[in-house]
């Protein structure tokens, strides 16, 4: 069959096209930028790429007529404040572009929405599951709640407040109840109710067995990292206060701590089991998913992590929008060295940032960071997903990869930190030395005046890296 998966760049969509290829199924995979797209060589034979704006109506037109499900993985809840809006219209367009196809079931990923009153970002996932079951289609809408794997955001955003903090002074809404579930039985549920019709035109709750506080999740969470953590709820924190407390303690984005602390508020429990029963799967229990995820990270066996969404920086680009580096109107930290060993350098800088550093003046990086942090940044708390791979479109701290070739030793990035301009760094293997170029592209005289304020700090860790980058161990 071929099956039609939008979101193929997102957290779930990567996970589960490996899924959908191993059940016999050709996967046209949906992307809004193709250069961020990289999917394992094994897979090549079973999947096509389709560049596509779900926002862009033209786009759409691209969409294969033989199709025979699909599956809306799309959400845009920390990509715009007027999210809503966008993904109601995203939903329509998909909703009217599959008239022309042969589809036959589509399946939406979204989120438990079984109380009256609805967070923004709930009452939006509901808002779309009613524009999509308007198709002339088999429809079937999965719902889950908080999800726990490797490089999720709810796993990351929980791992960031357990192991950063033995003692949390937290908001009362630390109490309500939730049903997290495992994303293997996440990506179960999703490849097995495809082409069920005992799954058609109904919507189903997804869970695990365990039925917990927020808080139960992070006193767990320690418990399996044998971290004592004791945990305070108070009852004076305001949205407003616990979206900061959130942004400033984990890696997240505000907009998305804004989103995820109004939705914390409400309880998302599953109504019943009964798809469990329908689909012959039995959900894996809170700690079960905990361990899972732990083995993922030991192993550096992450396929994806909401960090290299690019909604995890707040900002909404395309990658080929910064590829060429610009240099009218620039300015520019050139610098050349020559090294003895290419592998030894290439290793290196394909190691850059994350637990590894900037190789020196690490505490001025760090700095850096924290003052991005402050005034609303990213700072360097997403990290890297895995240690040694690059691929374009992930994150590295406060840069974003846009280029990335180890083999031609070249290797862009975009800074995603706060910026009165915008700012590329750049290294590049040839002829056995390496070149490392920092462009600003300043805006106004606000940008021309930070670039002459950091200009001392460049002059020494701009040549230690370059130095620490040639040197052999």
């Amino acid at each position: 069959m071929k099956i039609l998966l939008t979101g193929s760049t997102g957290y779930i969509g990567k996970r589960l096209i490996p899924v959908l290829v191993e059940a016999g199924h050709d996967v046209v995979c949906c992307v809004r930028d193709p250069k961020r797209f990289n999917p394992p060589k094994s897979l090549s034979k079973n999947i096509t790429v389709l560049q596509l704006d779900l926002l862009d109506q033209a786009s759409l037109e691209n969409i294969p007529k033989d199709i025979d499900g699909a599956y809306y993985l799309v959400h845009s809840m920390s990509s715009s404040g007027d999210y809503k809006s966008m993904e109601e219209t995203s939903a329509q367009n998909f909703r009217n572009a599959l008239k022309n196809t042969n589809v036959k079931h589509v399946i939406y990923l979204s989120g438990i929405v079984n109380e009256t009153e609805l967070s923004k970002h709930l009452s939006s996932r509901k808002n779309v599951e009613i524009e999509l079951a308007k198709g002339n289609y088999n429809f079937t809408t999965l719902r889950a709640g908080i999800i726990i794997g490797s490089g999720s955001a709810s796993f990351e955003i929980i791992r960031d407040l357990v192991e950063k903090l033995p003692i949390m002074i937290t908001p009362k809404w630390l109490n309500t109840k939730c049903q997290p579930i495992g994303i293997s039985d996440v990506l179960a549920f999703l490849s097995k109710s495809l082409f069920n019709p005992k799954t058609f035109n109904e919507n189903f709750d997804i869970g695990g067995p365990d039925i917990l506080t927020y808080k139960e999740m992070l006193l767990n969470f320690g418990k399996a990292r044998q971290l004592k953590r004791k945990i305070i709820t108070v009852p004076i924190m305001t949205p407003k206060l616990s979206s900061y407390w959130l942004y400033f303690v984990t890696s997240t984005s505000y907009k998305l701590a804004t989103s995820l602390v109004n939705s914390m508020k409400i309880e998302v429990v599953c109504r019943d089991n009964r798809i469990n029963t329908i689909l012959g799967i039995t959900p894996l229990s809170y700690n079960e998913s905990l361990k899972r995820a732990f083995s993922k990270i030991e192993n550096n066996e992450i396929l994806s992590s909401w960090k290299d969404a690019y909604s995890s920086s707040g900002l909404n680009f395309d990658i080929s929008e910064f590829i060429n580096v610009p240099s009218f109107g620039c300015f520019k930290d050139h610098r050349i060295q020559t090294i003895n060993n290419r592998e030894a350098t290439i290793d290196k800088i394909w190691a850059i940032g994350g637990t590894t550093g900037w190789y020196y003046g690490t505490w001025l990086w760090k700095i850096r960071g924290y003052l991005d942090k402050v005034f609303g940044g990213v700072g360097l708390r997403r990290g890297r997903t895995n240690p040694s791979i690059i691929n374009v479109g992930d994150s590295i701290d406060f840069w974003r990869v846009l280029y990335a070739d180890k083999t031609e030793g070249r290797l862009l990035l975009f800074a995603e930190m706060k910026l009165p301009g915008e700012a590329w760094l750049e290294f590049k293997v040839v002829n056995n030395k390496l070149t490392q170029t920092a462009t600003f592209r300043p805006l106004g005289l606000a940008g021309r005046l930070y670039w002459y304020a950091v200009l001392p700090f460049h002059g020494f860790i701009f040549k230690g890296m370059l130095k620490a980058l040639t040197t052999d161990n």
